[in-house]
């Protein structure tokens, strides 16, 4: 992203955030904090299906570690907020890393199976720990984000938006570097990627902590805007439905994740007047976008034509100095 395309989305989002604040509205602010929850759980399962190939069917779980590692923090520790989002984090990218380590030579739906049964051993694991876990009664009472003074809901839909942009700027610096080329290398051909010097196996496991460390944040977030948590809220049909945010989207793009999580999140919510055939009218959405949108909304060779004419054109505006860029 540029900086002036930078500046414009963040003086949107602004603005959008002062509007949300003016309503006054606890429903739309919830609907709103969900819906950039769901944008980092979309840019994190995207830095992995979408750039290095790794079809995950289990990163639902991930955000349930996160969630579980922040409420089981807070409750019984009663640490703050802004220590239990990165302890929560590392909680994530840790499991993920150790379950992992295993499945990094497998390739293609193999990967994907068994992400599938990783996500369910740790479903099952929050589900019957009853005494860590208080297994399907789940964890009550986890303290809202609160800072300095600060606190409520307005306060909540400031932080989660923050955060927000921390992770999508780290997952674009991460896409498009020489990093991001090697993750795109593994995609195309893993096996090409090991012949021209790259450590496959070792990018894919850094690919996946990172992924796995997002999704832990979101985590983090959604139990202390919730206030409660439980197993049913990390089930395989999360994973699906993230998967589908970067599908519609757009594989690989950071535009594409946003763009998916933000349809998938608000559409249901817009429709909500037609009762139990809104289910159908999304499922129509996704149906039609694969359809005739195979690459998504904003697909992955969109988005870096568009990063690669803006260096282009800020390389101009150098006096013919040239730049080394990705």
């Amino acid at each position: 992203m540029s900086a002036r395309l930078n500046l414009v989305l963040v003086l949107a989002l602004g603005a959008l955030l002062a509007g949300l604040v003016a309503l006054g509205s606890s429903y739309f602010h919830q609907i709103a904090i969900t819906t950039m929850i769901f944008v980092i759980l979309s840019a994190s399962l995207n830095l992995i299906t979408g750039s290095a190939g790794l079809l995950s069917l289990g990163h639902a779980a991930f955000f349930g570690v996160g969630a579980y590692a922040a409420a089981l923090l807070s409750t019984r520790l009663g640490w703050p907020f802004w220590l239990t989002l990165p302890a929560a984090g590392a909680a994530a990218a840790a499991v993920g890393a150790l379950v992992a380590v295993p499945t990094m030579r497998l390739t293609s739906i193999y990967f994907a199976v068994a992400t599938l049964g990783i996500g369910e051993m740790i479903y099952v694991t929050m589900l019957n720990w009853v005494g860590f876990t208080r297994g399907p009664m789940g964890i009550r009472s986890i303290p809202g984000l609160e800072l300095w003074g600060f606190k409520g809901i307005a306060f909540a839909l400031v932080v989660t938006a923050g955060v927000m942009l921390a992770v999508l700027w780290l997952v674009h610096r991460l896409v498009h570097s020489y990093y991001g080329n090697a993750m795109r290398a593994l995609r195309e051909d893993d096996a090409c990627a090991d012949a021209m010097g790259i450590d496959v196996g070792r990018l894919k496991l850094q690919a996946f902590s990172v992924a796995c460390a997002l999704a832990g944040v979101a985590g983090a977030l959604f139990a202390h805007t919730t206030g409660y948590i439980s197993p049913e809220s990390f089930k395989f049909g999360e994973s699906i439905l993230v998967l589908s945010m970067i599908v519609v989207g757009g594989l690989g793009s950071v535009y594409g994740s946003v763009i998916g999580a933000v349809i998938l999140s608000v559409l249901p919510e817009l429709l909500r007047e037609l009762g139990s055939w809104r289910m159908i009218a999304v499922g129509a959405v996704l149906f039609l976008s694969i359809l005739f949108l195979p690459r998504g909304l904003v697909g992955e060779v969109s988005a870096i034509e568009l990063i690669r004419r803006q260096l282009r054109r800020r390389d101009r505006g150098d006096g013919g100095a040239r730049r080394v860029a990705w």
